[in-house]
């Protein structure tokens, strides 16, 4: 099937399901999509119905009404049906006025739910693990990943998310599972953000990257152990784990480092901590 048609007959039945559920009148037809769509009119409801009371950035404003403005002018919303003739002609007025409602719709019901998950967003920021905003803090840092740009990007996000991680451990009281949990996201944050930027600092033979790998792992260290003070001894065992962690990615960017410094070509031996460079020759 063309997935171009595919897409409009969903959007066309999403702006009649969200019709339907502001009160506007039932439609006669049921699709094969109907299940998903209606699970995500219940949270555009949901987000419509319990927005938090915090107040959304203006520049954000300003950004979200330029990107819908631009989309409305590239999908023709609004724009006038071209002229036809014959039987075709006669149809395509209201063929294009059900998809540009449907496109209206959508766009509408996307800069309610954006303006909503922006202000649950905020309210979520501190958020603790077991805390009902928990997942939104979590899903927004996801959402921050795939905004990035590059590569550098989102190897330091992985880095402010370790930071984040290690926040939480430190308020993590009286519950060994939850604060093991929360090392060994802070941990896999970690991998991921050194991986990411060792990986740049090698591919381009610049140790530039690696600066951002040093400070983080020079203010991490000193916080995480910190953690070692806590009464009970496998929360000191599993603390122990993240400071050896925090050491060998220490010793992965002083390794790449003196790799750049002499000229050797970039790993092509790689681990979690990303590319494994081998000794500089002892006679350069």
């Amino acid at each position: 099937m063309d997935s171009d048609l595919f897409s409009r007959r969903r959007a066309e039945r999403f702006a009649q399901l969200l019709d339907e559920a502001n009160g506007g009148r039932r439609h006669h037809v049921r699709s094969r999509a109907d299940g998903e769509l209606t699970a995500l009119v219940e949270v555009s409801r949901r987000l419509t119905a319990d927005r938090p009371d915090v107040d959304v950035d203006a520049e954000f404003r300003t950004g979200l009404r330029a990107m819908l403005v631009a989309t409305a002018e590239r999908e023709g919303v609004g724009a006038p049906a071209k002229t036809a003739t014959g039987v075709r002609g006669a149809l395509l007025p209201a063929i294009t006025g059900r998809r540009a409602r449907a496109r209206g719709a959508i766009l509408v019901g996307v800069a309610a739910g954006a303006i909503a998950l922006s202000g649950i967003s905020a309210a979520s920021e501190n958020a603790l693990p077991g805390d009902a905003l928990y997942g939104m803090k979590r899903s927004t840092e996801r959402a921050q990943l795939a905004l990035a740009s590059s590569d550098i990007g989102r190897g330091q996000l992985f880095l402010d998310f370790a930071r984040t991680r290690l926040d939480e451990a430190s308020s993590v009281r009286d519950d060994r599972l939850g604060f093991s949990a929360v090392l060994d996201d802070m941990d896999a944050d970690t991998r991921q953000g050194v991986r990411l930027l060792t990986t740049v600092a090698a591919q381009r033979s610049d140790p530039t990257a690696l600066d951002a790998v040093d400070t983080f792992l020079a203010g991490q260290r000193q916080v995480v152990s910190g953690l070692l003070d806590r009464p009970d001894h496998a929360d000191r065992e599993r603390t122990r784990r993240s400071l050896a962690l925090l050491d060998a990615a220490g010793k992965r960017t002083g390794a790449l480092r003196e790799a750049i410094a002499c000229g050797l070509p970039a790993p092509q031996a790689s681990d979690t901590l990303g590319p494994a460079p081998a000794a500089c020759p002892a006679d350069r």
